[in-house]
């Protein structure tokens, strides 16, 4: 148990860096003398380095385990982390912004693999939940600090001190990561030699499966960068329009929580496919004549929707391509998924600028068709 906290812990740390340059950035950008828009360019940089770190994430956790490659990752975010914070001039967050994605995309991928071979479905959807409040926690800690006169600077110090703490608790508790395995699959894993990545691409359903992480993380992107611009466009006030956006988040992190339970009684499988379904009625209510409030309902039900199909995925991981391949796979996985909301969003906003922003459900519904899709051809294939 206290390693299973541990872990919660690191969750809601992976959480804290990826919301804090979108919230310190209207004050960073002013005593930084830099463009509005370079904050989209520095968040590409992150990204970068996500994707690069999650394809190399197999060799370095088959190498060193995931014990240590958590607490070397998150040692690197909080590094990065302190580059934010003293930070001179803006092309210095060009450079951290290399290995807060590298830092990033080790910890994602090896927690979510080694709780996918050890823990319950129920853990999987709960620290996804937890990721969620530690996204939430970043941007109040700014405001907190910058209401009070503390300034951005010492927002990114209480971060980084955060993350310090967990990476001393997790150096003091590396012999927790070598106890037995907990389930028959972690010991599956254990007697069997680790594919790579190359091997892990050519196992049946995996490129479907890849395809869907892309798709869901390209709609739910979409939905976190242009569910207000939308409301706008529907005719709703700027402040109605954040209402907007808030749903979808309360949605997606109450369904996490929800799912959690639903877990216990429900198989990963059942659970994808009801959420997948529940995305579908929401996008159907954005294309109802009811204007801000369908996008209001809409907005939430396409939240609860998102919830479940994310870690139940990387919970079936194991289940669905064998112990040997899990990690080869995750790291895949997360690979498609940084990929697929780094380059759709702004590839929807390009549309937009042709077709205006109506096209949003249309957009979504079209990802969450092939989502359908492939996650169906997923299931049929590695059984």
């Amino acid at each position: 148990m206290v390693l299973l906290a541990i872990i919660y812990m690191a969750f809601i740390s992976l959480g804290l860096p990826d919301s804090l340059l979108g919230a310190a950035w209207p004050t960073m950008r002013v005593d930084l003398n830099a463009p509005i828009s370079m904050a989209g360019a520095v968040a590409m940089v992150c990204s970068a380095g996500t994707i690069v770190s999650s394809l190399m994430s197999t060799r370095m956790i088959n190498r060193f385990g995931t014990g240590k490659v958590t607490m070397l990752s998150t040692a690197l975010t909080a590094l990065a982390l302190v580059g934010y914070a003293l930070a001179p001039a803006p092309w210095l967050l060009f450079v951290v912004a290399i290995p807060l994605g590298l830092g990033a995309g080790s910890v994602d991928s090896a927690l979510n693999n080694y709780v996918s071979l050890h823990y319950e479905a129920k853990h999987m959807s709960w620290l996804h939940c937890f990721w969620g409040v530690g996204c939430s926690i970043g941007p109040a800690i700014l405001a907190a600090c910058i209401a009070n006169g503390l300034g951005w600077r010492t927002g990114y110090g209480v971060v980084i001190g955060i993350q310090a703490a967990l990476v001393l608790v997790m150096a003091l508790t590396q012999s927790l990561w070598k106890s037995e395995a907990a389930s028959p699959i972690a010991h599956e894993a254990v007697e069997q030699e680790f594919l790579t990545n190359t091997q892990a691409l050519k196992l049946p359903g995996m490129k479907a499966v890849l395809i869907t992480f892309f798709c869901y993380c390209a709609a739910e992107s979409s939905m976190i960068l242009w569910t207000s611009s939308y409301a706008e466009y529907l005719g709703a006030s700027k402040e109605q329009a954040s209402i907007a956006s808030s749903l979808f988040f309360i949605g997606i992190t109450v369904g996490r929580g929800l799912n959690g339970f639903l877990a216990i009684k429900f198989t990963s499988k059942q659970l994808i496919r009801a959420g997948i379904a529940l995305m579908l009625v929401g996008i159907g209510v954005l294309f109802l004549p009811l204007s801000y409030a369908g996008c209001l309902a809409g907005a939430m039900i396409i939240g609860l929707g998102c919830a479940p199909v994310y870690p139940c995925t990387i919970h079936e991981t194991p289940r669905r391509f064998g112990a040997s391949a899990s990690q080869a796979a995750t790291g895949l996985q997360m690979a498609c998924a940084y990929t697929g909301s780094t380059l759709m969003p702004p590839l929807m906003g390009a549309l937009s600028n042709l077709t205006g922003l109506g096209i949003m459900p249309l957009w979504l519904l079209g990802l969450t068709g092939v989502m359908l899709v492939c996650n169906e051809a997923v299931n049929k294939r590695a059984a």
